[in-house]
């Protein structure tokens, strides 16, 4: 996979409109990852690490990556929350942004996901025309009406809006890409394989769960700071 190629562009543009992302300063790690500069805000809870899944409906990389990415999942551990985010490069993805975060707040994601990748990039289904997508989603056994609410609504609006500030937060510049631990940063490219994305993913959680217990540690030994003149 070559970095910054997008195939939403060859199945929804002509050849000549085919899209190129600028190339963002990272400190490189030689090793198939990036660390980011600034640590990024997790959504994930006390005690747990967060894997942000960046990919497109139109990619077919991801297309590709997304059963590899589905058996990894299953068999993490509980205290990785997975996130997925529906990247928008432009405007011509925002289509489809929208169709990921109406299904997810529907609850329809899992009966549909892989089927959308394959309308669209084999069926070559115009599912960014919601005369296309809405009577598609019907057909997939989803209720229409609740769909089509969600699609327009405020919420999954938001959720765009946010998807877009997290690729940008975390400089992505190719999909399928692995956020980690709100730490680091890998996609296809860098790791030159799907298998060592999941395998980097493995390696830097492992690296964070005992970072934690020694930082843990670090500050329990700590003298306890002098008492003030007030309080003596």
């Amino acid at each position: 996979m070559k970095r910054r190629e997008f195939s939403l562009a060859s199945v929804l543009l002509p050849a000549s409109s085919l899209l190129v992302l600028p190339a963002w300063a990272q400190t490189k790690n030689g090793d198939g990852y990036t660390t980011l500069a600034t640590p990024v805000p997790s959504d994930a809870g006390e005690g747990q690490l967060e894997v942000v899944e960046f990919f497109s409906y139109g990619c077919s990389h991801c297309s590709n990556f997304e059963p590899v990415f589905a058996q990894w999942r299953k068999k993490l551990p509980a205290d990785v929350l997975v996130t997925q985010v529906h990247v928008g490069f432009s405007k011509s993805f925002e289509p489809f942004q929208k169709l990921f975060y109406a299904l997810e707040a529907i609850g329809a994601l899992e009966q549909v996901h892989l089927k959308v990748f394959e309308a669209l990039q084999k069926e070559r289904l115009r599912l960014n025309r919601t005369e296309v997508l809405f009577p598609w989603v019907a057909k997939q056994g989803i209720d229409r009406e609740k769909f089509e609410q969600a699609y327009k609504s405020f919420g999954v609006a938001s959720k765009v809006r946010r998807a877009n500030e997290l690729q940008d937060i975390y400089r992505v510049e190719g999909t399928p890409a692995l956020g980690i631990a709100g730490k680091y940063y890998t996609d296809g490219s860098l790791a030159r394989g799907f298998e060592r994305m999941t395998q980097l993913a493995d390696e830097l959680l492992e690296r964070e769960r005992k970072a934690v217990p020694a930082a843990a540690a670090s500050a329990a030994s700590a003298p306890a700071p002098a008492a003030s003149s007030e309080e003596q």
